[in-house]
């Protein structure tokens, strides 16, 4: 019997990985906390945490849906401790209900954006989840399977409920 070495696959250095990452990473924090300074917070701890357990990173793990899925248990977390502290407010209390009787240059591009945004907040935290990595950030069906810890078709089912009922609140 021959003996056969096996190959190693070594991580990319931890910086390439930052580099090669970060930009999709940060636009779906952002996508999915829809507040930039959430997602600046949720950025930094995401990459505190995956570069602690890097060193001991099985080498066949990928990288890509690793991170996302870093990402998306500490948003959980965040909606998890948002729920416990938040409080009910009236419409006359949230800003975004706030509606000038002047027409503003743009006004129709800011309603739209408005109310994509209050369509977003309507979903699941997962089918929200799903739905950014999948046509904000362009992840494939079986990287958002492993970054949510579902299957491939658990996945399909969120990003397809997402966009039923975005097409919906229209």
């Amino acid at each position: 019997m021959e003996a056969r070495a096996t190959e190693m696959k070594i991580p990319p250095p931890f910086e390439e990985a930052l580099r090669r990452h970060e930009r999709e990473l940060m636009r779906f924090l952002l996508r999915t906390t829809r507040d930039r300074e959430d997602a600046l917070d949720l950025f930094q701890e995401t990459w505190m945490r995956a570069y602690r357990a890097y060193p001991r990173l099985d080498p066949d793990t990928h990288l890509r849906p690793w991170l996302f899925r870093i990402a998306s248990n500490l948003c959980r977390n965040r909606l998890r401790g948002l729920a416990r502290r938040s409080r009910v407010l009236a419409d006359g209390d949230c800003p975004e209900h706030d509606v000038s009787n002047g027409v503003a240059p743009g006004a129709d591009a800011h309603a739209q954006a408005l109310d994509l945004k209050r369509a977003l907040a309507r979903l699941s935290p997962r089918q929200g989840q799903a739905f950014a990595m999948r046509k904000f950030v362009g992840l494939e069906y079986g990287e958002i399977a492993e970054a949510l810890g579902c299957s491939e078709e658990s996945a399909r089912a969120n990003v397809y409920q997402a966009l039923k009922k975005l097409k919906s609140f229209r």
